[in-house]
């Protein structure tokens, strides 16, 4: 499997995404915001390379202001074993041994998906917007899954903090710089 690949499209599932069972396949869908089509098809691509099919199998849908990416495949809950009913912030949320090695060998990827789901780079002005400084933040309900971004911060020497129980924040220069070198802006 493609490490790169699998541990962004880990990272969108984990935030923006869910499996749901029909007759003969079960169907991935990814939503993201219609104002980042470059995401889109860096989630499309994504799909196509862990399913191992061609781009024309990765099916997208126009919602008001956003994009459902979704493929048809027997396979997913074999792919993301944290596949289960009810929403994720509900159930416990663990890697595997075989996704815990991908994440270990593929961190960055991992970041990148889950800051392009759940998370963004803003700029946050301090002092009626005298000093003004980029930060990162990071927010999901599911504290399984604060904890796996958490983790995966650590791996590559980034320091968050928890600014609020379900909100982490990433705002040292050095760690935002960190973080620009691969998670980039959300075109």
């Amino acid at each position: 499997m493609d490490a790169v690949a699998y541990a962004f499209l880990l990272g969108m599932y984990l935030g923006d995404g869910s499996i749901a069972h029909h007759p003969r396949a079960y169907k991935l869908r990814v939503v993201q915001d219609a104002r980042y089509p470059n995401s889109i098809e860096e989630i499309r691509r994504a799909m196509a390379t862990v399913r191992h099919c061609e781009l024309d199998r990765i099916r997208t849908v126009q919602h008001v202001g956003c994009v459902e990416v979704y493929t048809y495949w027997r396979h997913w809950p074999c792919v993301f074993p944290q596949h289960g009913p009810g929403m994720k912030h509900l159930r416990r949320i663990e890697l595997t041994a075989w996704q815990a090695s991908i994440v270990a060998e593929q961190p960055t990827s991992l970041l990148r998906g889950l800051i392009h789901s759940d998370g963004c780079r803003v700029i946050n002005r301090v002092g009626k917007g005298k000093y003004a400084y980029p930060r990162y933040l990071f927010s999901n309900q599911s504290e399984d899954i604060r904890r796996i971004f958490r983790e995966a911060c650590d791996s590559v020497g980034v320091r968050p903090t928890d600014p609020k129980p379900d909100e982490i924040s990433i705002a040292r220069r050095a760690d935002v710089v960190a973080l620009d070198s691969f998670v980039g802006p959300k075109t």
